[in-house]
């Protein structure tokens, strides 16, 4: 499994980065959620439940926005 990994990263350097990168973010959030779900409900300003949501947005927006338009104005299969 890690050589396919590492022969995947030599091919596609940027792209198994890309996808490594959002396991290790989703596994972020989901540990996150469980953590802040396991101290209760946020009182005040609930920084650590902002910092969660923003986190997840920006990764949203960057798989459903950017990720498209980089595909499609700049790489040139």
């Amino acid at each position: 499994m890690l050589a396919d990994i590492v022969a995947q990263f030599r091919a596609h350097p940027v792209a198994t980065i890309l996808e490594v990168g959002s396991v290790v973010v989703c596994l972020f959030l989901f540990l996150g959620t469980l953590a802040l779900f396991s101290t209760g409900l946020p009182t005040g300003r609930g920084d650590p439940w902002l910092a969660l949501i923003g986190v997840g947005a920006v990764f949203v927006v960057f798989w459903t926005a950017l990720v498209p338009l980089y595909e499609r104005f700049v790489y040139e299969p």
